[in-house]
C-alpha cells in the first residue's frame, strides 16, 4: 500500500472533521463578510462594530452546524456549557480578527473596502486555526469510548484457574512445560508433577 494511502487511513477521521469544519467555516465566513460589508460599507458603521455584529450572527450558525454535523459523534456535555464556551472561544477568535482589521484601518491608514476585506480574510484565517483546535479541546469533547480506545484488557492470570490436569492448565499449582502438553498425564508425574486428586 502506498505511503499516501497509509497516511490517509491514519488521518481519515481528522480529514473528515476538517472538511466538515471547513465547509461550516466557509458558510460562516460568507455570513460574516456579507453582513459586515452591508453594515460598514452600506450603512457607514465602524469597521470593528460591523465585524463584531456579523461575527455574532455567524457564530450562532457555526455552533449549530458544528454541534449537529461536524462534531455530532462527540460527547454532548450540555447545551448551556457548550454554547458559553463556544462563544467565549469565538470571542478570542474575534479579537484575533479585530487586531488585523484594526491594525490595517487605524495603524496603516488603509480605510477602503479592499483593505478591509483583505484584513478580514487574513484575520479570519488565523482565527479559524485557533477555533478548530480549541473546539476539539474544550467544547466538543471526545466520547468516553473513543477516549478509552486502544486500551486492551489485561489477560486473566493462569494461577486463578483450577488444577484439574488438562493439557496446558496447572497441575497442583504447577504449569506443565510446553514439551509435555501432548503427553499422557502419567508422563507428567514422572517428570516430578503429581496427579491431581479426583
Amino acid at each position: 500500500m502506498s505511503l499516501v494511502a497509509n497516511l490517509y487511513r491514519q488521518f481519515a477521521h481528522l480529514l473528515h472533521e476538517l472538511a466538515k469544519f471547513g465547509s461550516v467555516g466557509a458558510v460562516a465566513f460568507v455570513i460574516t463578510i456579507g453582513i459586515g460589508n452591508v453594515l460598514h460599507t452600506g450603512m457607514g458603521m465602524g469597521p470593528l462594530t460591523s465585524n463584531g455584529i456579523a461575527t455574532v450572527v455567524a457564530t450562532t450558525f457555526a455552533y449549530v452546524a458544528n454541534r449537529y454535523w461536524t462534531f455530532r459523534h462527540r460527547d454532548r456535555t450540555g447545551l448551556g456549557r457548550e454554547y458559553v464556551l463556544f462563544f467565549a472561544l469565538n470571542g478570542v477568535g474575534l479579537v484575533i480578527t479585530e487586531l488585523f482589521i484594526g491594525f490595517t484601518h487605524y495603524v496603516l491608514g488603509q480605510t477602503g473596502p479592499i483593505a478591509y476585506n483583505i484584513s478580514l480574510v487574513i484575520g479570519t484565517g488565523v482565527a479559524t486555526l485557533f477555533r478548530f483546535w480549541s473546539y476539539k479541546k474544550w467544547v466538543f469533547l471526545p466520547t468516553a469510548v473513543a477516549a478509552a480506545a486502544g486500551a486492551a484488557p489485561e489477560p486473566e492470570p493462569q494461577d486463578d484457574l483450577p488444577a484439574h490436569g488438562a493439557a496446558g492448565l496447572p497441575v497442583n499449582g504447577h504449569a506443565l512445560p510446553a514439551h509435555q502438553l501432548d503427553q499422557p498425564l502419567g508422563s507428567a508425574t514422572e517428570a516430578g508433577f503429581t496427579r491431581a486428586p479426583r
